[in-house]
């Protein structure tokens, strides 16, 4: 039963949704809607069980109500899976079919971009739906709004660089990313332009291809990225990447990466704590996407507005890095409290 779900965390409402022309089976869970409509992206994988793809849903939806909380935006969480290939000659069917679901929702919950689903098919959702952001359509030709996301990204390693690495800048971090998709791709991209060192690691080998030939990165396997010899690591992929597993195995001083749901367990994070590695929680990093294409929902804003508010990031960073650090905890621990007190307090 979802209520009795290890990750039910009080969700407002799980809807599960199945249409039998198409073969969808799909998951929406709004977690809050305290601060506003609900807000979180569409994603499309092929999950091994239901019950994964559940698990998915309730924790992606409740770190999209911390992640929009902690920046400000008055906007609740939710999230939308499918269980399916994106790579499925059936995509635009049944991502018509899951926007019907969606849509009943009157506003409730709106839906964008995320694993699977990029800026065009965003554009597929809203021939069914009124509540899509984040669609190609929204921006000048050519632009990806994980564009925002990388931002971010890049605002979270200048943070780590100044309050972990006592650096002024960037030039000369030394950053693993994992995972060179949309957004780990662009955030290689700015990594570079600031001056960083990068090691890279993706399944996509021409992803790899290209870094290595565009920034001078070092490529490896998948399998080792997260225990390199870096300053920082810099998870861009899927999540549960911070597990018992892993967690021993890394040596960079700062984990400050863009992938959502990082940490497998909560004791992950204390885990990296106790080993004096520094965890800036995944969706604080990557709240640049949200800041960005949020416009849709809130009301049209200015590109370079935008841009300002996304490398604010940066302060807001440093601030739960500076408590964590005098207060001996977490910073995760810091972020959490920050999110629900915004939420309890609404």
């Amino acid at each position: 039963m979802v209520f009795d779900h290890s990750e039910f965390d009080n969700h407002e409402q799980v809807v599960f949704c199945h249409e039998a022309v198409t073969g969808l089976r799909g998951i929406i869970a709004i977690h809050s809607t305290a601060l506003g409509p609900a807000a979180g992206g569409f994603r499309m994988y092929p999950y091994a069980s239901d019950d994964d793809a559940l698990t998915d849903v309730l924790r992606l939806s409740r770190g999209m109500s911390y992640k929009n909380a902690v920046a400000g935006l008055p906007l609740g969480g939710g999230k939308t899976v499918v269980v399916a290939d994106p790579a499925t000659e059936a995509k635009q069917d049944l991502l018509r079919a899951m926007a019907g679901f969606v849509q009943e929702l009157g506003g409730r919950y709106w839906t964008s971009i995320d694993v699977g689903v990029g800026p065009a098919d965003a554009d597929v959702l809203a021939e069914r739906c009124n509540f899509v952001f984040g669609r190609a359509s929204e921006f000048p030709e050519g632009f990806n709004p994980a564009e925002f996301t990388a931002r971010g990204g890049l605002a979270g390693v200048r943070a780590v660089a100044r309050k972990v690495l006592g650096r002024s800048d960037v030039g000369g971090v030394r950053v693993a990313v994992q995972g060179l998709g949309s957004a780990g791709g662009r955030l290689c991209r700015l990594l570079h332009e600031a001056g960083a060192e990068l090691v890279v690691a993706d399944v996509a080998e021409a992803a790899v291809a290209s870094a290595v030939e565009d920034y001078g990165a070092t490529a490896v396997d998948p399998g080792v990225i997260h225990a390199q010899d870096v300053d920082v690591f810099a998870p861009c992929a899927l999540g549960a990447v911070l597990n018992d597993a892993t967690v021993p195995e890394i040596r960079a001083r700062a984990v400050c990466g863009l992938a959502n749901n990082q940490l497998a367990e909560p004791h992950d994070g204390l885990a990296l704590h106790e080993r004096g590695i520094t965890y800036v929680p995944d969706y604080v990093v990557n709240a640049g996407g949200m800041i960005g294409a949020s416009g849709a929902i809130l009301g049209p804003q200015d590109h370079e507005d935008a841009l300002r508010r996304i490398d604010e990031l940066e302060t807001t960073i440093g601030e739960i890095l500076s408590e964590a650090a005098s207060s001996g905890r977490a910073p995760f621990e810091i972020a959490d409290e920050l999110a629900r007190a915004r939420i309890e307090g609404s």
